[in-house]
């Protein structure tokens, strides 16, 4: 009676278990974050998407660096913080992806000490801009979190002038994705004049930054090339404002690029882009570059706030300018 009471069971059980329907199990990666003293460190699975170098006393500034896209290539040029044979070595302070700005309240944050020196000294030319360096102090990580579709870092950063004071503060929202075969890099900034009045001037330096590898700067003459959305190419879109704008080219055996979107919630949307064909590329709305342009300074009262939105998207050879504008558009519907 016993066993043929357990057979009758298990094969119940066996008809249940071949009745019931296939839970999917989701084979997407998870992000992870790793936070050190220094930096945070960005996984998809098992792969380094990004570090988020908080404070490195090397430059005045935090940055991402390294970068890598879609096929696991780096999406940033590797000088100053890494010597790579071929790769070009102007402006050291070109840091993979970063913020700065030659002029918030008479501070540079654009540029660094190394930047002015010439076989490891300051000539007397160049020692008033040495003395308007300012710096970016991260102060604080509000939050973070990372799941299977996203990692989200919220930080808080200190300007200060030449002088160590505090000019104003950020807070710097980092969105970490996967869409496709591309990534994406959500940098939402929110400026705010915590200590009073402060201007941000009229520069040419300034604004939101990536140095793209040196094979993939127009001026290699490897195929390299700029888009912005307004069809100009190459030299052409220097200055000129659009919703978004394109970089692409070679890196080792590939064809890569990268796309920044600027989201019309954005500070002067659509923005200016400084974008040169050796090879920076930058969302600039306070330099007046174009005369045409209704840049210029712009200045905070005390407590008022200003918000650069814009969304990175690294990419292969076959995003087309269609895709673009359909990633542009689910960009400003998600928000």
């Amino acid at each position: 009676m016993q066993l043929t009471f357990c057979f009758h069971f298990l094969l119940l059980l066996a008809t249940i278990q071949y009745a019931m329907p296939e839970i999917a199990v989701s084979a997407e990666p998870v992000f992870s974050l790793t936070q050190s003293d220094t930096k945070i460190i960005v996984k998809v699975g098992d792969q380094l998407f990004a570090e988020y170098i908080l404070q490195d006393p090397a430059t005045n500034k935090s940055y991402l660096w390294p970068v890598y896209g879609p096929t696991g290539k780096s999406m940033t040029r590797s000088y100053p913080m890494k010597q790579v044979e071929g790769e070009v070595t102007d402006h050291y302070h070109h840091r993979g992806i970063w913020f700065g700005h030659e002029d918030i309240g008479g501070a540079d944050s654009w540029a660094e000490t190394k930047t002015y020196e010439k076989n490891g000294v300051i000539p007397p030319s160049n020692q008033e801009r040495v003395d308007k360096l300012g710096s970016q102090k991260h102060r604080s990580i509000r939050s973070m979190s990372a799941d299977e579709k996203q990692a989200n870092i919220v930080s808080e950063v200190d300007y200060l002038g030449p002088d160590g004071k505090k000019t104003l503060s950020e807070v710097r929202t980092l969105v970490f994705r996967v869409d496709g075969k591309t990534r994406l890099i959500d940098f939402h900034q929110d400026f705010i004049a915590t200590e009073g009045e402060v201007t941000f001037g009229d520069k040419k330096d300034a604004g939101l930054s990536i140095r793209v590898p040196s094979t993939m700067s127009v001026d290699s003459k490897k195929g390299g090339r700029i888009l912005n959305s307004e069809g100009l190419t190459d030299k052409d879109a220097w200055s000129k404002r659009g919703r978004w704008c394109d970089y692409s080219g070679p890196v080792e055996d590939e064809t890569l690029g990268v796309t920044i979107l600027n989201h019309p919630s954005s500070f002067r949307h659509p923005t200016s882009w400084h974008v040169r064909t050796y090879g920076l590329f930058t969302a600039n709305p306070f330099g007046t570059l174009d005369p045409e342009s209704p840049n210029g300074p712009h200045t905070l009262k005390k407590d008022e706030k200003l918000s650069l939105r814009h969304r990175f998207i690294l990419h292969d050879g076959s995003f087309s300018q269609e895709d673009i504008e359909q990633a542009y558009k689910r960009y400003i519907e998600a928000r």
